[in-house]
């Protein structure tokens, strides 16, 4: 009945043949891990540190290139020689050297056979990919956490909509009881209306709180990435206390956002050594092997029959680059990776101690909420009694509308305060659950 209720404030009325989707909080998690933005983007990291392997890999790997150049001289270079040399002494004698048509293809191979910086860079690829691995893991967590907290503010919003049409149904009781005795002429009609202005009040106050579930839903779809279009619908499930309070803080190693840290040290190490790198000399083979044709024709299809002539030459070769001196440039940057790796440490510290006063304090929120919750389950009881006292009072003179009216809000706050404390229960579960990283055991809550 809520839910047509919700249907007819919004739409107008309702909107058949559209199934809706029943969303428990496992559901909810799965669905967003699949669907969300943020959860997407980190899988994609993943791919993304692969092909950061594969590209640092390839560095590793031999090159083969080939090259082909084919030139035209419409005029050749002159040079000038003794003419001794042709039994023409004393005179000067240009010669022009060359072919109208040079044609040079050339392969050639490289292989690096020692660079320090390709095997650090290497490993630090790896470590990158497990880097990306991790940070999936700690983005489901936040994920789950988001959605966790959307999902218990949906149930707020229509429990303390459930209490408001609660007061409703309290409230026309007491109009019931108002109007028997005024037509009985026991009762002001200023009484009467003053009950059928609470009523309306209380009206008002229900549509508000019917839009509040709406926007608590539509916040949950976003969280989770499924369409506004969509209906969904929060089984009847108790929205009571699960998890006691835990003084095990479980194994902070564990903690995805300190494993993260962790590799992020990892990760300023190895570009700690990648610049060290630079000190170490480098090895190289190169292999060439090429082939020249000359002529005064196009020399790629043709041979010496048209005065194309074609010779081959090959060479290997081994480069050795050994550094001597940079004006200290790779002194500097390792000290520069010193500082960013102390940072990072300082920075690991400071999240383990997070952890541990995280910790704490959802142990001390769990334990005042739940004295919170019992005295507020004692506050609602005393609050339905005085209102029943209150209205038998009311028919018998010792006791006034207004006293009526103010036991009807004192029950209806004393509702809501509870649906709020079981509401701050919840999420100092959340906070348990994340300080002892067992969040994911959110998706298996029934």
């Amino acid at each position: 009945m809520k839910k047509v209720a919700l249907s007819l404030l919004f739409c107008g009325g309702l909107i058949f043949g559209q199934e809706v989707r029943i969303l428990t909080l496992p559901e909810a998690i799965s669905y967003a891990l699949q669907n969300k933005a943020d959860a997407k983007k980190a899988q994609l990291d993943i791919r993304k540190g692969e092909a950061q392997i594969a590209q640092v890999k390839s560095s590793a790997y031999p090159n083969i290139s080939i090259g082909s150049n084919t030139s035209y001289n419409p005029l050749l270079q002159e040079t000038v020689l003794p003419g001794d040399v042709f039994g023409e002494p004393g005179k000067q004698i240009k010669v022009a050297f060359g072919q109208k048509w040079t044609s040079s293809n050339n392969i050639q191979l490289s292989q690096v056979l020692f660079n320090q910086s390709v095997f650090t860079g290497l490993k630090a690829a790896k470590t990158t990919r497990e880097f990306y691995i991790i940070n999936k893991e700690l983005t489901e967590e936040q994920i789950i956490e988001k959605v966790a907290h959307a999902y218990y503010q949906v149930y707020q919003s229509e429990q303390m909509l459930l209490n408001a049409e609660n007061n409703l149904q309290i409230t026309d009781q007491t109009i019931k009881i108002i109007k028997g005795l005024y037509d009985a002429g026991l009762a002001r009609k200023i009484d009467y209306d003053r009950t059928v202005v609470a009523k309306n009040n209380i009206i008002a106050t229900t549509q508000q709180l019917a839009n509040s579930v709406q926007l608590s839903e539509n916040a949950l779809k976003f969280m989770i990435g499924m369409p506004m279009a969509e209906k969904i619908e929060l089984p009847n499930q108790t929205f009571d206390p699960a998890i006691l309070p835990d003084s095990d803080p479980g194994n902070f190693e564990d903690r995805a956002e300190l494993r993260l840290a962790s590799k992020q040290l990892e990760l300023l190490e190895w570009q700690k050594k990648a610049s060290e790198a630079e000190y170490y000399p480098t090895v190289g083979l190169i292999a060439n092997y090429g082939f020249v044709g000359q002529g005064s024709k196009f020399p790629l299809w043709n041979g010496s029959k048209n005065g194309v002539y074609w010779s081959d030459l090959a060479s290997i070769g081994l480069q050795i680059n050994i550094p001597i001196f940079n004006g200290f440039a790779t002194k500097s940057k390792v000290q520069l990776n010193e500082i960013d790796i102390e940072k990072a440490q300082t920075d690991f510290n400071e999240t383990k101690l997070g952890l541990d006063l995280a910790h704490s304090n959802a142990i001390t929120l769990l334990t005042n909420n739940m004295t919170t919750i019992n005295m507020q389950l004692e506050n609602v009881k005393l609050a339905d009694e005085v209102l029943s006292n209150t209205r038998s009072n009311y028919q018998y003179g010792l006791a006034t509308l207004s006293d009526i009216l103010d036991a009807e809000k004192d029950l209806t706050q004393s509702k809501n305060n509870l649906t709020q404390a079981k509401l701050d229960y919840k999420l100092a579960e959340i906070e348990l659950l994340k300080s002892q990283g067992k969040l994911n055991t959110l998706k298996e809550i029934n």
